[in-house]
């Protein structure tokens, strides 16, 4: 790796026309390997910026139609309970499940588990229609025990912060509440741990080289039959996710039939534009790549100014979470565990239904995680300790609509911003690489 260039024109040296001429060849040699680092680009799937806006468009008109946001974790709480209520008629008395999210009806029955039911089948149908699904065991089965423990870190401290990457992140800050800021640093941080972990030879473990005869090869003719049967398998799931909302629209049930459009979309969405928040993070403390963090960003600020005309328009109030220790805890645990899963619940979404083994096993451990967080919100005292007499803080009601909606996009900048360095450092690392070749 070559230094960098020294920033002060007094010290640059006279570049000569060889020199201009290298620089060119190097620049023209890596352009297309840059150009994949920008938000607006992709080499597979769907370019993340415009997948991360159009996720933030559709998030706010869920929001308007139904007054919920995009959320799954609370779901996984649910379904958790749901099972340990087979051995524990008690369950519902639970403080979490009678103040927090409530176990009444089934996924069935609820929005919010037709988002988790639909987002699954919509990133089904686009990954078998996109020829992405293959079963998949990580070659290390230490990788799965892995997984499931990640997730189970990463459940629970999203539940005990009020919300994931979603409700606590992609849809909190939105909603201009202050928990969802604080949510989001506390997480930068627990994946800047978890990298740290992960970097560690015991956890790395042994590396196996994989024999090139591993992997049987198919002919032409063997992928092209494959295709064609996932493609009819997508097309089977996706008229069932049609006749559901169909069915529930006609019944009267018009919220479940939104449900599962939504839920539908946002699977589909982030299954071809690969949309893992944990990679997001992880990027840049291992690489140093801003790709899905810059697309992030652009997220968020679409996202926040579409939130702020529903909620100008229509006279609703934000959904505010409270803010306190158990924030920056949850946060700090949340970020640890994506890392240590290796994935947030978006990704281990897609990625479970692209056939990876390792993705199920991190959506149990995360039903797990939040379900343990249930038990222990009251058994072990987690909301006296940690929630109790927490503030809810929403910057609207704290200095007005429009200085609010500013602060927010001023902030989503000075985030862009600091990743300006990284960025800068990356593209000359990279055409430096391609230039010595």
């Amino acid at each position: 790796m070559h230094p960098e260039p020294d920033s002060t024109a007094a010290a640059a040296p006279v570049a000569t026309a060889p020199d201009v001429a290298a620089a060119t060849a190097a620049a023209s040699a890596s352009s297309t390997h840059v150009s994949t680092d920008t938000p607006f680009r992709s080499r597979v799937g769907l370019p993340p910026g415009p997948v991360f806006a159009a996720l933030g468009l559709l998030s706010a008109l869920y929001f308007a139609i139904t007054g919920t946001v995009w959320a799954v974790t609370g779901e996984f709480t649910r379904l958790g309970g749901h099972v340990v209520e087979l051995f524990d008629p008690t369950v519902p008395q639970w403080a979490y499940f009678a103040d927090v999210v409530h176990l009444e009806g089934d996924p069935l029955s609820r929005t919010d588990g037709w988002i988790v039911v639909a987002m699954l089948g919509g990133s089904l149908v686009a990954a078998l229609a996109a020829g992405d699904f293959r079963l998949r065991v990580p070659e290390l089965r230490r990788r799965l025990v892995q997984a499931f423990v990640g997730g189970i870190v990463a459940g629970f401290g999203a539940r005990m912060a009020f919300g994931c990457n979603l409700a606590a992140m992609f849809t909190g800050i939105p909603q201009f509440s202050l928990h969802a800021w604080v949510f989001t640093a506390m997480t930068a941080l627990g994946t800047w741990l978890g990298v740290r972990l992960i970097r560690l030879r015991w956890w790395q473990g042994p590396t196996i080289p994989r024999p090139a005869v591993a992997r049987t090869a198919m002919t032409p003719e063997a992928k092209a039959r494959r295709l064609r049967r996932h493609r009819a398998t997508a097309a089977i799931i996706g008229l069932g996710l049609l006749a559901a909302t169909v069915g529930y629209a006609l019944t009267g049930r018009p919220m479940l039939a939104v449900a599962v459009v939504f839920g539908t979309a946002f699977g589909a969405l982030i299954q071809r534009g690969q949309i893992c928040f944990t990679a997001a993070f992880r990027d840049l403390w291992v690489t140093g790549k801003t790709k899905l963090a810059d697309a992030l960003v652009l997220g968020l600020v679409v996202a926040t100014v579409a939130t702020f005309i529903v909620l100008q328009v229509t006279g609703t109030a934000p959904l505010t979470k409270p803010v306190g220790w158990h924030t920056v805890i949850g946060g700090v645990l949340f970020g640890l565990g994506i890392v240590m899963a290796g994935a947030c619940e978006t990704g281990m979404m897609y990625r479970a239904t692209e056939g990876q083994t390792s993705a199920w096993l991190a959506f149990i451990g995360n039903i797990v995680g939040a379900t343990v967080l249930a038990y222990g919100w009251d058994h072990w005292g987690i909301q006296r300790t940690l929630v109790a007499g927490a503030p809810k803080i929403d910057l609207l009601t704290t200095f007005g609509p429009w200085p609010a909606l500013a602060l927010s996009l001023a902030a989503l900048g000075a985030w862009s911003l600091a990743m300006r360095g990284i960025r800068t450092r990356r593209r000359a690392r990279l055409i430096s690489i391609e230039g010595a070749r």
